[in-house]
């Protein structure tokens, strides 16, 4: 299968470059994975289409303000870094612009736009094969406090507004630092509506997965099979497994809140659909053919053209049935990727 075998046209003005106001007024497709059936809704009324004996699976993770600013002090030329992995208590694997001559040895200095002090220093160690650096830190105090003065939100480039406020490229339920990307399928939820889908004897379960440059990286190789992803780190704890395996064990469906809960539950999943605790880096890349081990519904945004993510939910459904909806999303005119529009994929006869 070839990557241009998932391409559409979306015209720009559709990509969403700010959140809505409220979160679950966003407008939810609801389509028969099967049949490709389609349903138009508001994302609030997805309590309609769930049942008591479901399992909702969340990934907690918290996005951090990885994008940082500074000066080299060779050359006092402006450089930018994203944060992707932490390898250490100071040590981080970084994306640096412009990175040519960011050689090892280079450093660099962090400090705020106001009173032009350095509250941070860093110096790359390392230059990895596939051009990411290693910066290691030196400040003092706490690492992440400084990070929440100085840092800005790694939203995608394809935002091109600034943020007002961090924590709408925030889900309600995150806890856990250390995503350079926020799991946008769980953006539309608010307290409110969890509170309610708690009320209807629906269990919630938590998932870690830091989501990482690599889900988004564009796939360059004309076949998709070519294309490796990047490894990204998922936790699943003991309660919460416990809780999947009881709904799954009861006939439950068992219903992936994005493309991260999904990847982190398959990567887990025995052949009998069973998980057990687990914290380890998974690389899993889920594609047309894939045979979805635990995963019965998904929640997911809609996602870039010829985009690891797009061919995960043509895995859950088919290339067919998913290019189709993604048409009909065109024309209806609903919002595209991070703040926009929800795509629910289910059986609408079960």
């Amino acid at each position: 299968m070839k990557v241009k075998d998932f391409y559409y046209e979306l015209p720009k003005e559709l990509i969403a470059q700010d959140p809505l106001a409220d979160r679950s007024s966003s407008r939810l497709m609801v389509l028969d994975r099967h049949t490709g059936e389609i349903r138009h809704d508001i994302f609030r009324n997805i309590t309609d289409y769930l049942k008591p004996s479901d399992c909702l699976v969340i990934n907690d993770t918290k996005v951090i303000p990885a994008r940082l600013f500074g000066t080299r002090t060779d050359t006092q030329a402006v450089i930018e870094i994203l944060l992707l992995t932490r390898k250490s208590d100071t040590d981080w694997e970084c994306l640096v612009k412009p990175g040519k001559k960011a050689r090892t040895g280079c450093r660099l200095l962090f400090g705020s736009a106001e009173t032009g002090d350095a509250e941070l220093a860093g110096e790359i160690i390392d230059v990895l094969p596939d051009g990411n650096r290693v910066i290691r830190f030196t400040y003092d105090g706490i690492f992440e406090e400084i990070l929440d003065r100085l840092g800005q939100m790694p939203l995608p480039p394809y935002i091109t507004h600034q943020l007002k406020d961090k924590n709408r490229y925030q889900t309600v339920y995150a806890r856990h630092e250390g995503s350079a990307a926020a799991p946008t399928a769980g953006l539309h939820f608010t307290t409110e509506l969890l509170d309610q889908i708690r009320d209807m004897g629906i269990s919630i379960a938590h998932v870690t997965l830091h989501v990482g440059l690599g889900t988004f990286r564009p796939v360059k190789e004309e076949i998709i099979t070519d294309h490796k992803m990047h490894s990204e780190l998922c936790i699943l704890t003991e309660e919460n497994a416990d809780m999947i395996n009881r709904a799954k064990a009861a006939g439950g469906r068992i219903i992936c809140v994005g493309t991260t809960s999904t990847r982190t539950l398959e990567s887990i999943a025995d052949e009998n659909g069973i998980v057990k605790p687990a914290s380890f880096w998974t690389d899993i890349f889920i594609y047309p053919g894939y045979r979805f081990k635990i995963t019965d519904c998904l929640i997911t945004n809609f996602h870039l053209p010829e985009s690891t993510l797009l061919m995960l939910v043509s895995a859950f459904s088919s290339r067919e049935i998913i290019m189709d909806a993604y048409h009909e999303a065109v024309k209806q005119r609903y919002r595209f990727f991070s703040f926009g529009d929800a795509m629910f994929l289910t059986d609408l006869n079960e």
